[in-house]
């Protein structure tokens, strides 16, 4: 089974979030601040992190250069999963995430169907190769 962390501060995201990619058939961790990111990070080792950028304890920009420094964690996919405005994107590669997902543009509120569509074709895409998965 394929395992995703999910590192939201929304309460009501989180959850939701996690029900809906748990019912998808993934495994799912899910942690509500940055430092709990890096703990779960490397307890965990998951396929995929799913990573707020709006995080307490430690910013989700933070949490992802930190992730790519540990070499026990620097080979895990991050996917940014965010509300800010997609002019963030080009940096947030830069410092080592795949993909970019916009909240907004994936209506998390009317459903889970374009959240899971969007990993399906990140999962593809890692697994044929490809540096970057997906910027939706």
């Amino acid at each position: 089974m394929t395992k995703i962390l999910l590192v939201e501060d929304s309460k009501f995201l989180r959850l939701a979030t996690g029900r809906s990619l748990a019912r998808a058939g993934y495994e799912v961790s899910s942690a509500a601040d940055g430092d709990e990111a890096l703990r779960l990070a490397r307890e965990k080792m998951p396929d995929l992190i799913l990573l707020d950028m709006l995080l307490p304890k430690m910013s989700g920009p933070d949490v992802l250069k930190a992730l790519k420094i540990d070499p026990v964690t620097r080979v895990i996919p991050v996917v940014v999963m965010t509300g800010m405005s997609q002019k963030n994107a080009g940096r947030l590669e830069q410092d080592g995430a795949i993909g970019f997902l916009e909240k907004s543009s994936l209506e998390l509120d009317k459903g889970s169907q374009k959240l899971v569509a969007a990993l399906q074709e990140i999962f593809q895409k890692i697994s044929s190769g490809h540096p970057r998965a997906t910027s939706a």
